[in-house]
């Protein structure tokens, strides 16, 4: 809380931080080493061309689907509540967006036959667990709805 001292009033202004629940926070670092193995996966896949390793990689993006829709969840509430501050919140929720429509895609294409899925597959799934990694990396910071520190 700060207090501004002027000469004839006291103005009090309140500094409002959102620190991310505990659920919020599982789900949101939950995103981060599923896509994380979906791109080792990937990597391991197209240096060996074992198919269980695609495989390994389809249900690691599904589960990073998951913690990245009901993370998604808790961005959108985020957003509402920081009625006159939009930038950061909104930021954080584009990159949660980008993340899960990306990794959406992704699953399609790791959808299809193994052979098929590179390289475009191990594409995505870079570009999935770099905006996955930021997205968290936003979200876990001290979020501000208003006022300058």
């Amino acid at each position: 809380m700060t207090v501004i001292t002027h000469r004839t009033q006291t103005t009090t202004h309140s500094i409002s931080r959102h620190v991310p629940s505990p659920l919020h926070g599982t789900l949101l670092g939950g995103t981060v080493p599923l896509f994380l193995g979906a791109m080792l996966s990937d990597i391991a896949y197209f240096k060996t061309y074992e198919i269980q390793w695609s495989n390994f990689s389809a249900w690691l993006i599904a589960g990073g689907l998951v913690f990245c829709g009901l993370a998604l969840l808790f961005a959108v509430v985020n957003l509402i509540r920081a009625q006159h501050r939009k930038g950061r919140p909104l930021v954080y929720f584009a990159l949660l967006l980008a993340t899960w429509l990306l990794g959406f895609i992704n699953a399609l294409e790791h959808a299809k036959d193994a052979w098929a899925t590179m390289p475009l597959g191990l594409v995505l799934s870079v570009i999935v667990t770099v905006l996955a990694c930021a997205a968290t990396w936003i979200g876990l910071s001290n979020l501000r709805d208003g006022g300058e520190a």
